[in-house]
């Protein structure tokens, strides 16, 4: 893909984060494309709360979605655009689906699982490897995070 199709993306998914702090959710938001064709399979953000559900993470929840669409566990045709780096849970998501490309907006020091913690795709026991780029429209995805959180702490 090319920046302006990836900024693209990153802006939907970057609408998506905002609509999950809208309902008091940590905005993360994430939309999967079908690389071939450029449709939107799936766009969602974070909803841990609303579904009373801890895996209910803007990845999981666009993966879950793109595999009922394709009737099928794995979405090779697929990429994934994320406001903030997948923690190690989405990333081991990320590689089962077998999802082509992930490009994500901020990264993250604390929880992050592809270029922080463990570094989920490089672990020898990671079956899928997908392509990953990061940074596209990764300060405005920071600056939602970090105003999300200093209205938490008062």
């Amino acid at each position: 893909m090319n920046d302006e199709v990836d900024t693209k993306f990153m802006a939907l998914a970057l609408e998506e984060a905002h609509a999950a702090a809208a309902r008091d959710e940590v905005p993360i938001g994430a939309v999967l494309v079908d690389y071939k064709t450029g449709q939107i399979i799936a766009r969602t953000g974070n909803r841990t709360i609303e579904n009373a559900d801890p895996t209910a993470h803007a990845e999981i929840l666009a993966i879950r979605d793109g595999c009922r669409a394709a009737g099928a566990q794995r979405i090779p045709d697929c990429d994934l655009y994320i406001t903030l780096e997948p923690c190690a849970m989405c990333a081991a998501a990320i590689s089962f689906a077998r999802i082509r490309r992930v490009v994500f907006a901020a990264s993250d020091p604390k929880g992050g699982g592809v270029l922080h913690g463990g570094r989920f795709f490089e672990q020898p026991t990671c079956h899928h490897r997908p392509e990953t780029a990061h940074g596209i429209m990764g300060e405005e995805s920071a600056a939602l995070l970090k105003t999300f959180f200093q209205a938490r702490r008062g």
